[in-house]
């Protein structure tokens, strides 16, 4: 078995089939089909079933896959280690982020950090459920994870507290005014995340405070998406502060009463100077900190 073989049946799993796991590999096709062959055959098992949908895997892939994507993640990290030289760290460095969370101070401290490692390579994801990133977190999969909470997960370290904003439609009564008391938005449609959404969650929890149930006009998965929606007049929207797309500032307000969330940051066990270095430029990021606003009475 080699990693190769890993990263060919992660690509399977992913993509669903081995011509399409071939292009995103750059490789030929049936060479794919090859090396996963010879892994079923050194491991004695079926990895992958086919369905009318594509490939996917089975009961016993679906362990194997777990363990196979700990080995690759760490064999990426052992290569950035091996490149370090006298031209800076070089390698990959994966963060991942709870959707909607330092969309505006995490590229910030990225552009430092690359400025000071050149050769580094950085892979960003967004992850809209908590829940996953929980899982992520507690494998040790991304290097650096910002995200709500981290109650399972390794100690974390608060950055600080993401407001929540309401987006509302040109010409809306709110905007008249400094803060929107979401009460009064009862009645209002809304535009909402998925539903496995930590950001709808958000959206849920906030508005049963105010005793309303949301009339939903549609879903979004990506917070540019739900803010231009609502700036199109379709519905209001939840979303964080930070997250709000250059350009739609005037038809923001914030909200009484407040919504906020903690941000975390998780670096994995053993962190290496990239992350380190990250951990401390985002800290010296501006995040919101909630005991500084005054509810409006």
């Amino acid at each position: 078995m080699s990693l190769r073989q890993y990263e060919y049946a992660l690509a399977i799993a992913a993509e669903g089939s081995v011509t399409a796991a071939a292009e995103v590999l750059r490789v030929a096709q049936p060479s794919v089909s090859q090396q996963i062959r010879s892994l079923e055959r050194d491991l004695g098992v079926e990895l992958f079933a086919r369905t009318p949908t594509g490939l996917v895997p089975t009961s016993v892939g679906r362990a194997f896959l777990r363990e196979a994507e700990v080995a690759v993640s760490a064999a990426r990290r052992a290569r950035a280690m091996a490149r370090a030289g006298a031209d800076g760290l070089a390698g990959e460095l994966v963060v991942a982020v709870q959707m909607g969370l330092g969309t505006r101070q995490l590229p910030g401290a990225l552009a430092a950090l690359r400025r000071r490692y050149p050769r580094l390579e950085v892979t960003v994801f967004e992850e809209p459920s908590s829940a996953e990133l929980e899982r992520l977190c507690r494998r040790g999969l991304p290097d650096l994870t910002l995200m709500a909470e981290c109650e399972q997960s390794p100690v974390g370290h608060h950055l600080g507290d993401e407001e929540f904003v309401v987006v509302l439609g040109p010409g809306h009564w709110g905007l008249a005014a400094d803060r929107v008391e979401l009460r009064d938005l009862k009645g209002e449609p809304w535009v909402r995340f998925d539903r496995d959404s930590a950001l709808d969650g958000v959206l849920l929890g906030a508005l049963r405070v105010s005793e309303i149930t949301p009339v939903t006009a549609g879903r979004v998965s990506q917070t540019a998406t739900a803010v231009r929606w609502a700036a199109h007049g379709l519905g209001v929207t939840l979303v964080p502060a930070s997250a709000v797309p250059r350009g739609h500032e005037h038809l923001v307000r914030p909200v009484f009463p407040i919504v906020s969330q903690p941000v975390i940051a998780v670096v994995r066990n053993g962190a290496g100077p990239a992350e380190t270095v990250l951990l401390e430029l985002l800290r010296q990021e501006t995040w919101y900190e909630s005991p500084s606003l005054s509810p409006v009475p």
